[in-house]
C-alpha cells in the first residue's frame, strides 16, 4: 500500500499533465532545481489522497511533510521562500508589488481564457481565443520593457506567463508581426534547461522544442 503524501519525506506535487497553473508551479520547482515526487492527476477522477488533502480537490496541490498548499500563487510564493536560491522575486518592495499585480492580472484575465480555449465549447473557445490574443497584444509594452516580464531576471511572473505563451500554437493563436517581442521573450525562457525539465510529455507535444 502506498504511503500517504503526509507521511512522505520528499516534497510532493499533485499536478495534471496539461494545465497552465500546474505548469506554473512545475516551472518554479525546475528553476529552483528542487527534487520532488510528481503525482499525475486526472481531474475527472482525482485520487483519494487529493480528495482528503485539498477541500477544493484542485491542482496544483503541494505537500511538504505536514503542510498542504493549493492555489498556484500560494504554492509559487511558498516555494520561492522555502528554496531561496535562485530568488524568483526582486528584493525591493516596489518591484515585488508591481510583479504581484501583474501576476494577479494574469490569473484573473489570461488564465480563464486559456482554460476556456481548452475546455469550453466551440463558441466559448473561439471567444476566449480572440480575447487572449487581444490581451497579449495589449500587453506588448510589458514584454518590451525588460529582458523578462517587467524584470531583468526571471521571476515568478515569468513562471505564470511562459506556460501560456508555450501553448499559443496549440491554442490556434497566431500573433501578428508586431508581436514578435512576445515570441522572442518565450524563446529566451524555452531555451532554458529548467524549462524543459518543467514540461510533461504531453506538454512537449504542444509546440516544437526550440533548438
Amino acid at each position: 500500500m502506498a504511503a500517504s503524501p503526509r507521511m512522505r519525506n520528499t516534497l510532493t506535487l499533485f499536478s495534471s499533465s496539461d494545465c497552465v497553473v500546474c505548469h506554473r508551479v512545475r516551472l518554479v520547482l525546475a528553476a529552483k532545481g528542487v527534487v520532488y515526487d510528481l503525482v499525475p492527476v486526472d481531474t475527472a477522477k482525482p485520487p483519494e489522497d487529493l480528495l482528503d488533502l485539498n477541500p477544493y480537490h484542485s491542482v496544483p496541490t503541494l505537500v511538504d511533510r505536514d503542510l498542504v498548499l493549493y492555489a498556484a500563487c500560494v504554492v509559487s510564493e511558498y516555494l520561492d521562500e522555502r528554496y531561496p536560491h535562485p530568488p524568483l522575486m526582486p528584493v525591493d518592495p516596489l518591484s515585488r508589488a508591481r510583479l504581484r499585480l501583474a501576476m494577479l492580472r494574469i490569473e484573473r484575465e489570461w488564465v480563464p481564457q486559456a482554460q476556456a480555449i481548452k475546455s469550453g465549447n466551440k463558441a466559448q473557445a473561439e471567444a476566449a481565443r480572440k480575447h487572449l490574443k487581444e490581451l497579449l497584444i495589449g500587453s506588448l509594452p510589458l514584454f518590451k520593457a525588460s529582458k523578462f516580464f517587467l524584470n531583468p531576471e526571471m521571476s515568478l511572473a515569468d513562471c505564470a506567463v511562459a506556460p501560456i505563451i508555450w501553448r499559443l500554437p496549440s491554442f490556434g493563436i497566431l500573433l501578428p508581426k508586431e508581436a514578435k517581442p512576445i515570441e522572442d521573450y518565450g524563446l529566451r525562457i524555452f531555451r532554458n534547461p529548467a524549462y524543459l525539465r518543467s514540461l510533461t510529455p504531453e506538454e512537449k507535444l504542444l509546440r516544437e522544442l526550440p533548438a
